[in-house]
């Protein structure tokens, strides 16, 4: 892949794809260059059959600071309509991720504030490095929070925890932000990303349409109803049925060895 200004791009493994945010002297605040960088891989990522999962985390002591505040007030004497048509871009570019189809894992290595918490959120799994923090501080900025932060921080934790951190805008350190649910795991920083990184060996080892269509089922809070969730998986379960990574999987089961998926 090509270089990217402020985003490294790496493959740690088959199947797996690193992007660390690379902008450490600011704390990885998304520039506009990593914003332009970080479009233009996802791109490139969502074309490539290959992938299977991607870890993203950021270089040095932070995961993501949020916008880059200096972009935020760049503009006091801008009208409503001009700072609307500045920001929609920018959450639907750092968004993005959301249209990778495989499982997608934030390794929050450090602090994730604002629209760095919201590019967490906006992964399917989210690991934390013990003594990162994580926050949505946007009122005490005196601003709305922004990037879908009032619909991905309550679909992760729900309605009270949401309220709580959105309304006093108070950071939390790793262990709290496990026990509400905001991270799955909180592991020891010395081997944080390598434990990250074996996890997302595991998940790109599943077999990969199973893994796609799982993933999509999940996402956006998962179904409406039962009935939604029950029409989906009468679909969703013979498509995988008619793999020949199923036949696969049966046999690698019987024979006690690890399966060998092709994505067929």
């Amino acid at each position: 892949m090509p270089d990217y200004p402020h985003l490294r791009v790496e493959r740690p493994s088959d199947g797996v794809v690193l992007l660390t945010l690379d902008n450490p002297d600011q704390r990885n605040a998304m520039s506009d260059q990593m914003t332009e960088s970080w479009v233009a891989a996802i791109d490139e990522l969502s074309e490539d059959r290959t992938v299977r999962a991607v870890v993203v985390t950021g270089a040095g002591s932070a995961f993501c600071s949020g916008g880059d505040t200096s972009w935020i007030a760049s503009e006091p004497d801008a009208g409503v309509d001009r700072l609307r048509d500045r920001m929609l871009p920018f959450y639907r570019a750092w968004l993005s991720v959301r249209r990778l189809e495989v499982p997608t894992i934030a390794a929050v290595n450090g602090a994730a504030i604002g629209a760095g918490l919201c590019l967490a959120l906006a992964c399917d799994l989210r690991y934390a490095a013990s003594g990162a923090r994580l926050g949505a501080p946007f009122v005490r900025l005196g601003m709305h929070p922004g990037m879908a932060g009032t619909y991905l921080l309550p679909e992760a934790v729900g309605s009270a925890h949401a309220r709580d951190l959105l309304l006093t805008g108070r950071v939390v350190e790793a262990d709290e932000a496990y026990r509400m649910g905001l991270v799955s795991r909180v592991l020891e920083p010395t081997t944080f990303l390598d434990d990250v990184l074996a996890t997302a060996r595991e998940v790109a080892a599943t077999a990969p349409v199973a893994s796609r269509l799982t993933t999509l089922a999940l996402r956006d809070g998962g179904h409406a109803d039962l009935e939604t969730c029950l029409q989906w998986e009468a679909l969703a379960q013979p498509v995988t049925l008619a793999t020949e990574d199923l036949q696969e999987g049966i046999a690698a089961a019987r024979e006690k060895r690890p399966p060998r998926f092709t994505g067929r």
